[in-house]
């Protein structure tokens, strides 16, 4: 499957809020925002929060699309830290297009694009140690993992360990990093 990133437009919302109701099973045991009583209003806020947000150059959410232009989630930059360069890199999938190389690929072009058009050094993701497929991801999107960080996680009200996994900036002549 080809797909492609692009920034969130206020057109995106009943898209994401079809995505985001289709997959309340699998996405609302690591992402507590997914859950069954989630409303359009909800993904309204959401998406006009995240235009102004990329406006203002203070996180960079794009929306994954195939190659007929149907969401297939969503993949960004955020907790953007300026003084030490790096960013958390996350993102979430409908389920109906999981296991299909779709999200491996959203994150390299992500961090492609992250590093083409900012100053960031370095992008983490931080995955809870039940996501295994969350895990995966990172794996095949060629991210390296560094370990396992205690109670880093909270959601659901309690914390949760995570994984640390992280792709940097290639440095100049250098090989691809699998991204």
């Amino acid at each position: 499957m080809t797909i492609s990133i692009r920034p969130y437009a206020l057109t995106d919302v009943p898209a994401f809020f079809e995505a985001a109701c289709e997959s309340v099973a699998d996405v609302y045991p690591w992402l507590a925002w997914c859950h069954a009583d989630y409303k359009i209003e909800d993904a309204q806020t959401w998406i006009a929060s995240q235009v102004e947000a990329f406006e203002k150059r203070t996180e960079f959410q794009f929306v994954i699309t195939d190659e007929n232009g149907r969401f297939l989630g969503c993949c960004g930059l955020n907790h953007i830290n300026e003084a030490h360069r790096l960013a958390n890199l996350g993102y979430w999938l409908r389920t109906s297009a999981a296991g299909q190389g779709v999200m491996p690929e959203a994150v390299r072009l992500v961090a492609r694009w992250g590093f083409a058009n900012t100053s960031l050094e370095r992008l983490e993701i931080v995955v809870a140690v039940g996501n295994v497929r969350s895990q995966r991801v990172a794996e095949k999107a060629g991210a390296t993992r560094e370990g396992i960080l205690r109670s880093r996680l909270f959601f659901h009200d309690r914390p949760h360990d995570a994984v640390m996994y992280s792709l940097v900036r290639p440095a100049i002549g250098a090989t691809d990093h699998g991204f």
